[in-house]
């Protein structure tokens, strides 16, 4: 008997905690990895959701990379060269190590983000993050082949286990992580982490290659039979359905609800919770409590859907549980048509096959082919065909069918013939909605007539949705742009706007009397308008910057011998802007000469010549998907070195989630600038949307030309102690956002 023999041990002598605490380690670096390259290089593309949904894409792809490589090295039917093998792939990766982000791909592309973005992520993290995610189905694998094959126990609920690893990482990271270490902290820290996971596979490896030959040499027992292309589609569309719902609600409540970054992360959180639960050995929420909720769930979201102006709370409960519930059907769905161990690798290859189906027609077909978030109904509705209930129909079911359906169709009906602003109007119609609602749910074991009432709820629900008079809406890569317009009399007609989302970016009078007058953020009588109207009012041409174009409303203050650079990372934007179809403060109100730079501001003012600019704006905070990289010291100090002597740095401040006054002022002083704050609220009595309230820091290199504003009591003082400055390396959007809840709700701590 040899040595290795002499050493060889029953399977069930391995600790199952082993197994486990190896896929736990793997997932959470997994999940630490992502936001950490997201910090890393998606602000460079602006911060939009689109920037996230093309990210998740990529790691669900780099996923199906990993399960694709687990499941063909099951095809190598020793256990001991397989586990030799995944180590020495570990090892491999450690090439692109320390992490960081590769310079390969070049500058950002406004033209081409999402290939700019999928390259940058594939040479600077592709490697390790594909050998990692093969963690889990590969030591599943093993667990089927030595502890499964010797005491039966279950391989499967492993996968729990790492989507609770995925989950804790994905929480402590902005919780946690983010706060309390710099950036080069961060890479160091999970490089040194990943090392520390090939020492813990090694370990589990060696166990398992040590276990009886005849376990981990031979086949699996009791294969079963191989999966059918029908069962395989079918977990492919159970795994898609899901994946596209994340995005799709993200998408949805950054661009209708609420534009918050941190409202990003959870949609994948809950869509982590619904795999932790479906694959438990004894799930939290049973099916048939699934099911029940989520036809109540799809029913209430698909009236309330087109509904803007409910309740922001509600809102977000309503689409959140609506996505968490129909996730976990489908996941619940798939766990029971799970196939034997021996083709779990398999199983899970489709799964993520699914995953990057789902995820790719969001993030790339969608904003194609769509001009709003249409993928989010659509699949939402999609979903409901997942429902059981295939038997006979019912009479009291059709009629109920047909009940929900008459009140569904009533509804826009009532709105147009009746008073759409009287409030008996209004009453009316959601109590025919909420019927309609009513018998949808009814018909919930039933899936054909419950999805035929949800699609013509949701029809009806969006005919009479809030009435906003939205005239064209583009979507590109950066996100859903809408022109709307509505009647101002203080301004003697039409008011047209430009909103980003949920956030206004603009507005210009249609009268030839106040057409060309800057409105809202830029009007005279804001901070913005104050520094403007000082420096036109001199004698002499102003050089001028403004990051983020918008409307284009501070092209109206240039005079002739004035030149503006408009500095914009959207090039859909600067369309928009230029044409005087939709606005025309750049093409008949400016009287300087305009021009545009397309691409990251902090990238492209720092190819401008130092002491360039009279007059340098910043106004790429409002929009609530904040460019953090553009409120460091480092970039402060780029910003100061292109302005003049005695040019002056505007940095607006507003925002509604992020407290960002306090950074701005650190970073100020840190930068060795001198500042001043301006909070203006607009004034009583003016027109909507005549001018604006304002949160405005001016900055200046020299103390000199902060004199004039100084002496205007609106300017106060900067405090620039309050908080720790953002570096490059440091950056704290989680106290930003906690600083403004206490804002809004003083009874915070």
């Amino acid at each position: 008997m040899s040595t290795l023999e002499g050493a060889a041990r029953p399977a069930a002598s391995i600790s199952p905690a082993l197994f486990a605490v190896t896929i736990f380690a793997s997932a959470g670096l997994v999940f630490l990895v992502q936001p950490m390259v997201a910090k890393l290089v998606l602000p460079l593309l602006g911060g939009s959701s689109s920037v996230w949904n093309t990210s998740i894409a990529f790691f669900q792809t780099a996923l199906l990379v990993g399960y694709g490589y687990a499941h063909f090295l099951q095809r190598v039917r020793s256990v001991r060269v397989q586990a030799m093998v995944h180590v020495g792939a570990l090892l491999l990766a450690t090439l692109a190590l320390p992490l960081h982000v590769s310079g390969l791909m070049g500058e950002p592309s406004s033209n081409h983000p999402s290939l700019w973005l999928l390259g940058v992520l594939a040479v600077s993290v592709g490697a390790p993050f594909a050998v990692l995610s093969a963690t889990a189905p590969l030591v599943q694998a093993w667990h089927a082949r030595t502890i499964h094959a010797e005491t039966g126990a279950e391989p499967y609920v492993l996968y729990a286990a790492s989507n609770m690893g995925s989950l804790l990482a994905l929480l402590a990271y902005p919780a946690l992580v983010e706060p309390l270490a710099t950036l080069k902290g961060q890479t160091f820290g999970w490089s040194l982490g990943y090392g520390g996971f090939i020492l813990l596979m090694a370990t589990l490896a060696l166990f398992v290659s040590r276990a009886r030959a005849s376990v981990i040499e031979g086949p699996v027992a009791d294969a079963g039979p191989a999966p059918t292309w029908k069962e395989r589609a079918i977990w492919i569309a159970l795994a898609a359905i899901p994946s596209s719902l994340m995005l799709g609600v993200t998408t949805h409540i950054t661009t209708d609800v609420a534009s918050a970054p941190f409202l990003w992360v959870i949609p994948l959180a809950l869509y982590l919770a619904t795999f932790i639960i479906a694959f438990s050995e004894k799930p939290v929420i049973s099916t048939e409590m699934t099911l029940l909720l989520q036809a109540a769930a799809v029913a209430g979201c698909a009236a309330i859907l087109p509904f803007k102006q409910t309740s922001l709370p509600l809102q977000i409960f309503v689409h959140l549980a609506a996505f968490f519930l129909t996730a976990l059907m489908c996941h619940q769905t798939l766990v029971a048509r799970r196939p034997k161990p021996a083709h779990l690798t398999e199983f899970y290859l489709w799964m993520s096959f699914g995953g990057v189906v789902g995820g790719a027609f969001n993030a790339f077909l969608a904003p194609v082919i769509f001009t709003n978030v249409w993928e989010y109904p659509l699949v939402l509705a999609l979903a409901c065909l997942v429902r059981p209930g295939l038997g006979p129909i019912e009479p009291w079911r059709w009629a109920t069918f047909v009940l929900g359906a008459v009140a569904a169709v009533a509804a826009p009906v009532v709105a147009l013939f009746w008073n759409p602003e009287g409030d008996l109007a209004g009453l009316a119609v959601k109590a025919l909605l909420a019927g309609a609602t009513v018998c949808a749910f009814l018909l919930r074991r039933r899936m054909i007539v419950f999805f035929g009432l949800i699609v013509v709820l949701s029809l009806a629900s969006e005919a009479v949705g809030d009435r906003v008079d939205v005239r064209h809406s583009w979507r590109s890569f950066f996100g859903v742009v809408r022109q709307s317009e509505m009647p101002v009399p203080g301004m003697k007609g039409q008011v047209r706007m430009l909103s980003h989302g949920t956030t206004l970016h603009g507005a210009q009078a249609q009268h030839p009397d106040y057409a060309c007058r800057p409105l809202v953020y830029y009007a005279p009588e804001t901070p913005i308008g104050q520094v403007f109207t000082r420096g036109v009012n001199g004698d002499k041409p102003l050089r001028v910057g403004a990051v983020g174009l918008g409307t284009g409303a501070v092209a109206a203050y240039t005079r002739r011998g004035d030149k503006l650079t408009f500095f914009e990372i959207d090039p859909m934007v600067i369309k928009i802007s230029t044409d005087p179809k939709y606005f025309s403060y750049t093409t008949k109100c400016a009287k300087g000469a305009i021009d545009y730079v397309l691409g990251d501001a902090r990238l492209t003012l720092a190819k401008q010549p130092n002491d360039t600019f009279d007059i340098l704006l910043i106004d790429a905070f409002s929009s609530d998907a904040v460019p953090a990289h553009l409120l460091t010291v480092e970039a402060m100090r780029g910003y100061l070195a292109k302005l003049k002597p005695d040019g002056v740095l505007i940095l607006h401040l507003s925002n509604r989630n992020l407290e960002l006054r306090s950074p701005a002022m650190a970073v100020a002083g840190a930068a060795g600038g001198f500042s001043l704050m301006q909070r203006h609220s607009a004034a009583k009595g003016s027109p909507v949307l005549w001018e604006s309230a304002e949160d405005a820091m001016i900055v200046t290199k020299d103390l000199k030309a902060l004199a004039p504003y100084a002496a205007d009591k609106r300017w106060e003082a900067t405090d620039p102690t309050l908080v720790r400055p953002w570096t490059d390396d440091y950056m704290n959007l989680v106290g930003a956002l906690y600083a403004q809840m206490k804002i809004n709700w003083t009874w915070l701590p």
